[in-house]
């Protein structure tokens, strides 16, 4: 049954991308992870045109020295429109420890309703549910992007419409400050923003910022994750045109 959208804000209209935005055509970003100051891991996010869609895939895994003690195999998927921003549904593939669960959100415009499926491949328990969305969201991988083709000066937030499961919420992208950011594959000068929302996976996991370029591309070179068991930062190690 389909939950009703009630009692909550209204929630902004998605923006379409800037007609002046240019996606890449196709384009992998490396990343190193760390837990703190301590090497943890390595993930890449692919991005490929197909179409009028852009696709999104994206990885995360744990160093071998740490995968003794908890290993960590994620994988992220979403598809969104490039002309509205719309996201088609977003899946993920988790491995950490002894959890491994498959989780796929899609997202029916025409009914107004997202459709989740969640598979415990351990338990072997499966649940599917359904929930009301309005006309056009983003999720949570596709955010990172279509936020990267709407205006980021400082002095100027702007919010969308993000499913997160079975909940859509309002996340505000704040600018915060322009900085100059060093990572493995360069020094970049930046604009960091903060994604912030009333609820929802944003609000009660921490704290997220985002360091994109301070140019035409804002390219996601830094993100940085502080969690209740500490705090996760992704730098950009290299661009691959491929």
């Amino acid at each position: 049954m389909v939950e009703a959208i009630q009692g909550q804000t209204a929630l902004p209209a998605l923006a379409p991308p800037l007609s002046s935005y240019s996606f890449p055509a196709r384009e992998t970003l490396n990343y190193t992870v760390d837990w703190r100051v301590f090497p943890a891991g390595t993930a890449s996010i692919h991005l490929e045109q197909q179409g009028s869609t852009m696709r999104i895939t994206g990885s995360g895994e744990t160093i071998q020295s740490l995968n003794l003690l908890f290993r960590v195999s994620d994988k992220y998927q979403s598809t969104f429109d490039l002309k509205t921003g719309c996201s088609y549904g977003f899946s993920k593939q988790i491995i950490e420890g002894r959890r491994q669960v498959n989780t796929d959100l899609k997202f029916d415009y025409g009914q107004h309703k997202s459709t989740q499926t969640e598979k415990n491949l351990v338990s072997g328990i499966s649940k599917h549910e359904e929930a009301a969305i309005p006309g056009c969201v983003t999720d949570l991988l596709s955010a990172i992007f279509y936020a990267a083709s709407q205006p980021i000066q400082m002095g100027q937030s702007f919010q969308m419409p993000l499913a997160d499961a079975l909940h859509t919420l309002s996340v505000a992208i704040k600018p915060l400050s322009h900085e100059e950011v060093k990572t493995p594959s360069g020094t970049y000068q930046t604009i960091r923003v903060q994604p912030v929302a009333t609820s929802g996976v944003v609000k009660n996991k921490g704290e997220i910022w985002i360091w994109y370029t301070d140019d035409a591309r804002h390219i996601p070179v830094q993100m940085r994750a502080r969690l209740f068991w500490g705090t996760l930062t992704m730098r950009l190690s290299s661009i691959d045109q491929k």
